[in-house]
């Protein structure tokens, strides 16, 4: 297990997500993301507004995931 934070996935705070694997750490986050976009949180909103602007250059998406996939591959077993 390892274990990320929102802020660390590009989001707004400090709720941390642990998991096996990048995709699964990856699925949390997102869920997460519905939630707040549900609640409105606005710090959230605006973390979220940067990630759509990377997904209009999809090259900057990619090398965004992968630094992402890197990260959650170097940090320690919990």
């Amino acid at each position: 297990m390892k274990t990320m934070t929102c802020q660390q996935l590009g989001g707004a705070c400090e709720q941390q997500f642990r998991a096996e694997t990048f995709e699964e750490i990856a699925q949390l986050s997102q869920q997460h993301g519905r939630e707040m976009h549900q609640k409105q949180d606005a710090a959230h909103m605006k973390a979220m507004a940067e990630v759509q602007k990377l997904m209009q250059r999809p090259d900057d998406m990619k090398a965004w995931f992968e630094t992402k996939r890197l990260e959650f591959e170097a940090l320690p077993e919990d």
